[in-house]
């Protein structure tokens, strides 16, 4: 049996300003070219499949018609989802009557209004073509903790609860399955170890607990699928704990991360082979320069630009990065001028200020500090904390001008 593992699309995600659903729908296309070409039996979504709680009208619908063509082009493909803390569970198991008869299982939360979870829910039998049991899989979604159980344990509540949900549900697929029959487990969660996207990734729980120990997972289980990190990665380091990562980077920090999907072949009850399948970029992420320098600098990259020309939706999503030593009030706009004629998106002006040779931090202001500073003085600090110099006079006109003003509306 044959499953592809999944996570993290983000539908309806933006960059900056710029919509992305060219790009998802070019990813959509390529994954059920690889569902038939790959013969695959089942698909495991990790989580995350939209960007937000209350996903628009048409980026449901992108989601929907998927389902509905993976279906038809795989009849008996076996459809896993798994909803993320991106994903609102109420709507993501709305439409789960339906999509029942296409054989595809969506799990939004354990339980309803604290109710006990329903094992019988979260452990799913997968079959193949023949329509014979071949494995069953555990459908965990995102764990918040009003869905863990109360133990009386002197270890972290939050990682106890989620290790005794999953340590029930191994034990119901193990008392359903026969021999020769696999089990497998879904997660949206993040297990301690994985390298993170700051940009991109929340924290997930409140106090930053939400690191597991990939240990809670029983070894009786062959195979992890997890979401959440966008970075493709094993878990502690074994081969059958994975995160598939995200098929697209969702921010410039994210643009060397191996974007990719995971093919898993089972083998009776264990994992014979597990690979990855990369996932073709359809719109490239710029970063220019490659690291913060001087404005004139960055004017000249930006000029020495040779692009092809592209259709809007394919054309490149750019980053400057500029190294800025004072004020610069029409930097977007040379920036623009710079870029004009060329097949680019301007998403992002990333400034920097410099530091002067040995300098250090300050330290921090006490209260009694703070209280002594007069708005201009406060003023020349925030000044000299950006450009390492006094605030010009003019500016500094401005601003005491600004003051009159807003005293004056006070009045």
């Amino acid at each position: 049996m044959r499953l592809i593992h999944t996570a993290d699309w983000h539908l309806g995600q933006t960059l900056h300003q710029f919509e992305r659903s060219y790009e998802h729908q070019c990813f959509l296309d390529w994954l059920l070219d690889t569902l038939v070409a790959e013969h695959a039996d089942a698909l495991l979504i990790a989580g995350d499949v939209f960007d937000n709680s209350n996903p628009a009208a048409a980026t449901q619908l992108q989601f929907y018609r998927f389902l509905t063509e993976a279906r038809r082009r795989v009849p008996h493909l076996n459809i896993l989802i798994a909803a993320g803390n991106h994903d609102s569970p109420g709507r993501m198991e709305a439409p789960g009557p339906f999509l029942t008869l296409m054989d595809a299982t969506v799990v939004g939360q354990v339980g309803n209004a604290g109710a006990a979870p329903d094992f019988s829910r979260l452990v799913v039998p997968l079959k193949d073509a023949e329509s014979r049991v071949r494995a069953w899989a555990i459908c965990m979604p995102f764990l918040r903790p009003s869905d863990l159980p109360r133990l009386d344990t002197e270890q972290d509540a939050y990682v106890a609860g989620i290790a005794a949900l999953y340590r029930d549900a191994c034990r119901h697929a193990a008392e359903r399955r026969q021999p020769g029959q696999a089990i497998i487990a879904m997660g949206h969660c993040h297990v301690s170890g994985g390298q993170v996207s700051e940009d991109s990734e929340r924290r997930i729980v409140i106090g930053g607990a939400e690191a597991l120990p990939v240990s809670l997972f029983d070894p009786a289980i062959a195979y992890v699928a997890l979401g959440h990190l966008h970075r493709a990665q094993r878990a502690g380091g074994d081969s059958t704990r994975r995160y598939s990562g995200s098929p697209l980077p969702m921010s410039f920090s994210e643009i060397d991360y191996p974007h990719q999907v995971v093919a898993v072949d089972l083998e009776g009850e264990a994992v014979r082979e597990v690979r990855a399948i990369p996932v073709p970029r359809a719109v490239d992420l710029l970063r220019v320069p490659a690291a913060p320098a001087p404005l004139p600098e960055v004017l000249a990259a930006l000029q020495a630009l040779q692009l092809p020309p592209r259709p809007l939706p394919e054309q490149a999503y750019l980053m400057v990065r500029v190294l800025l030593t004072q004020p610069e009030p029409s930097l977007r706009s040379q920036v623009e001028a710079a870029l004009e004629g060329k097949p680019l998106r301007l998403a992002r002006i990333e400034t920097t200020h410099a530091r002067a040779p040995g300098e250090e931090a300050a330290g921090l202001a006490t209260l009694d500090d703070l209280h002594a500073l007069t708005p201009a003085a406060c003023f020349q600090k925030l000044y000299w904390s950006k450009y390492k110099d006094q605030a010009p006079a003019p500016l500094l006109e401005a601003f005491n001008q600004l003051l009159l003003s807003g005293e004056g509306l006070a009045e």
